[in-house]
């Protein structure tokens, strides 16, 4: 049976001082096995750091991932913002592997206006260079381009299938909360185990063994997400979810992303343990 790791996205609350290394240790001791390093405001760790990083997360057999920054576009429609998103990417990949991380989770960016064909062509062009660039470095990493919670957002499941068919080390990262938001709908035992089946008959039945999962509780509107939420002050369905997660034999990382992170992280594999 493959294994389903849970934790935090960032650094527990309970943790102090808020450091990384120290939010690594506060996890193990939590009963959690892996962490998301928020990068979301800029890549704050240097070479040496991340190292140590690596070191930490190995001593207390926590598997670490990475959160690149918000403020990328590979659709904008001003080269330098492009080449920006390229050089961020690229850099927190960079670092990312040094951590010891296996998967750097982005958000590929926003249609302005555009069709989700012409986004897309955007979107492979421009990640394609990145990629080549981490190939030529033998930096071995996962690029995972997370699901939308706004329909303004390019990252449609249908959108992340196509751009994981164009390169062999780019695999979605499958946000549950944003999926249900999205639309309002997707939020059932069945639809949750639609999506599993789709992206196994898409991308083969090893994809569902290496899933990087978020989940939180949501609120949404007619223009999808608006902020996270506690899980049990939502009305996403997490136990169905888990219970299609244990049906469909899934294995990977579950990474938690409500306010109150280590507390429904614990929830949520308590909850997986019981089924």
């Amino acid at each position: 049976m493959a294994k389903l790791l849970f934790g935090t996205a960032g650094i527990p609350l309970s943790t102090w001082p808020q450091e990384t290394g120290e939010g690594i240790r506060r996890v193990a001791a939590l009963g959690l096995d892996c962490m998301e390093i928020e990068f979301v405001q800029g890549v704050y760790l240097n070479e040496a750091q991340a190292k140590a990083m690596a070191g930490i997360a190995r001593n207390n057999s926590v598997q670490l991932s990475v959160h690149a920054p918000y403020y990328l576009n590979f659709n904008a429609h001003e080269r330098h913002k492009l080449r920006s998103s390229q050089g961020i990417l690229y850099k927190t990949a960079r670092v990312a592997a040094l951590c010891g991380a296996k998967n750097v989770v982005f958000h590929p960016g926003f249609y302005l206006g555009d069709s989700s064909a012409q986004a897309s062509r955007s979107m492979q062009t421009y990640i394609s260079e990145v990629v080549a660039k981490l190939k030529a470095e033998m930096i071995s990493i996962t690029l995972r381009p997370e699901s939308a919670g706004k329909p303004t957002q390019f990252g449609s499941i249908d959108e992340l299938i196509q751009l994981a068919h164009s390169f062999d080390n780019v695999v979605p990262c499958i946000d549950f909360a944003h999926w249900h938001a999205r639309t309002g709908e997707n939020n059932s035992y069945d639809e949750f185990c639609g999506l599993l089946d789709d992206l196994r008959k898409s991308l083969g039945k090893m994809i569902l063994q290496d899933m990087h999962i978020h989940i939180s509780g949501i609120e949404y509107g007619k223009c999808g997400e608006k902020k996270h939420l506690p899980i049990t002050a939502s009305d996403l369905r997490y136990e169905d979810l888990l219970r299609a997660l244990k049906d469909f034999d899934t294995g990977g990382s579950v990474i938690c992303e409500s306010p109150n992170r280590e507390e429904d992280a614990l929830l949520l594999k308590e909850s997986y343990q019981k089924i």
